[in-house]
C-alpha cells in the first residue's frame, strides 16, 4: 500500500512540471506565431524554411520558462516566500521568451 502511494506522488510531482512547460510553450508559440505568419512576402535571401527554427527555439524556450515556474512553486511550497517566488517565475519566463525570440529571429526578422 505504501509502494502505490509513493508511485502515484512520483507521477503527481512529474506532471506538475509537465503542465506549466505546456503552457508556457503554447504562450511563446502564440507570440511568435504573431510575428512569424504576418510576413507576407519574405525576402529570398531567408530561405525557403525560414519559419521552421523561430517555431521551434522560442516555445522551448517558453518551456523552460515554464519549468522554472514549477521549480519555484516548488521552492514556495518548501517555505520560500511564495510572492517573491511568483515575481521571479515571472521576470524569468519573460526574459526566457525574450532570448528565445531574438534567437528564433536572428538572420531573418531580427536583423
Amino acid at each position: 500500500m505504501a509502494q502505490q502511494n509513493e508511485s502515484q506522488n512520483q507521477s503527481t510531482n512529474s506532471l506538475s512540471v509537465v503542465k506549466p512547460m505546456l503552457i508556457g510553450a503554447g504562450i511563446a508559440l502564440l507570440v511568435i506565431s504573431f510575428f512569424v505568419f504576418g510576413v507576407d512576402n519574405p525576402p529570398a535571401e531567408w530561405g525557403k524554411f525560414w519559419r521552421i527554427r523561430p517555431l521551434i527555439v522560442t516555445p522551448l524556450a517558453g518551456a523552460m520558462g515554464g519549468a522554472f515556474y514549477a521549480f519555484m512553486e516548488y521552492q514556495s511550497s518548501r517555505g520560500f516566500n511564495r510572492t517573491v517566488a511568483i515575481l521571479l517565475s515571472i521576470v524569468v519566463y519573460f526574459v526566457g521568451l525574450w532570448l528565445g525570440t531574438v534567437l528564433g529571429l536572428a538572420g531573418t526578422m531580427w536583423d
